[in-house]
């Protein structure tokens, strides 16, 4: 894949700790609409959570990254092959897969290259499916800070790319017809440090940190920790947009 932009080697660590879980309702979905449940490929898989997910409905998962760090912090699973591959360069056999999953990472790759590695990994009749998550609610005091942090102290710091995440994916290139999805959140309870764990692994923290040598999210953290109160955890919810078609 010519010009990988790596956004995320280097807080690798605190991706795979800190990025929320999606609801297993999910890939019961995705799993219904496939007529054969042999191979699904996870592409862009990072930590591989969606692959571990996956693996509960698929006799074998094949899950890539462009990321070596990122397949580094991947835990090893029967079923699960994690290969470090570009999105738009896949090792499979032509029409070997019954699902192609992205999740969090089509804004990427998401060009003619990439899809016609979909059209020929699939099998006629397989699904492909993509989404991503918006900026989550906790209550209004602390989204309001939240949202501040994310538009105005790193805001100039996102790749362009996240543009499509903010549309919530619908000006994001599909040239395939698609299929409803229901409506999902990512449900979760979320201590303040996990909180500010998750901020610190957003891209823009990180190169915000890198190019001013201070980190952000002091500016935020006083008031964080006011609006956050005394509770140890508070529920977490993030939207899932999607995109998803049958090949």
């Amino acid at each position: 894949m010519s010009g990988f932009a790596d956004h995320f080697s280097t807080q690798a660590g605190a991706y795979a700790e800190f990025r929320p879980v999606y609801p297993k309702a999910l890939f019961a979905w995705l799993a219904s609409l496939c007529p054969h449940h042999d191979l699904a490929w996870d592409v862009a898989t990072g930590n591989g959570q969606a692959a571990e997910a996956l693996a509960a409905y698929f006799k074998s998962v094949f899950a890539t990254d462009a990321s070596a760090r990122q397949i580094a912090e991947t835990q090893p699973q029967t079923g699960i092959r994690y290969v470090v591959e570009p999105a738009d360069l896949c090792s499979l056999a032509d029409r070997s897969a019954d699902l192609v999953t992205v999740a969090q990472a089509l804004h990427w790759f998401a060009n003619e290259q990439f899809y016609a590695e979909v059209r020929r990994v699939l099998k006629p009749g397989g699904i492909f499916a993509a989404w991503c998550y918006a900026l989550h609610t906790v209550n209004a005091a602390i989204d309001d800070i939240v949202s501040k942090y994310y538009s105005y102290i790193v805001g100039k710091f996102w790749p362009p790319e996240r543009m499509y995440v903010e549309q919530h994916y619908r000006t994001l290139p599909f040239p395939f017809a698609e299929i409803t999805a229901p409506e999902l959140w990512i449900e979760d309870t979320y201590s303040l440090e996990q909180l500010l764990g998750y901020l610190a692994s957003w891209s823009s923290t990180q190169r915000f940190i890198k190019e001013r040598g201070t980190n952000p999210l002091e500016l935020i953290a006083a008031d964080l920790k006011q609006a956050w109160g005394d509770a140890e955890q508070r529920p977490i919810r993030w939207p899932l947009f999607f995109r998803v078609a049958k090949i």
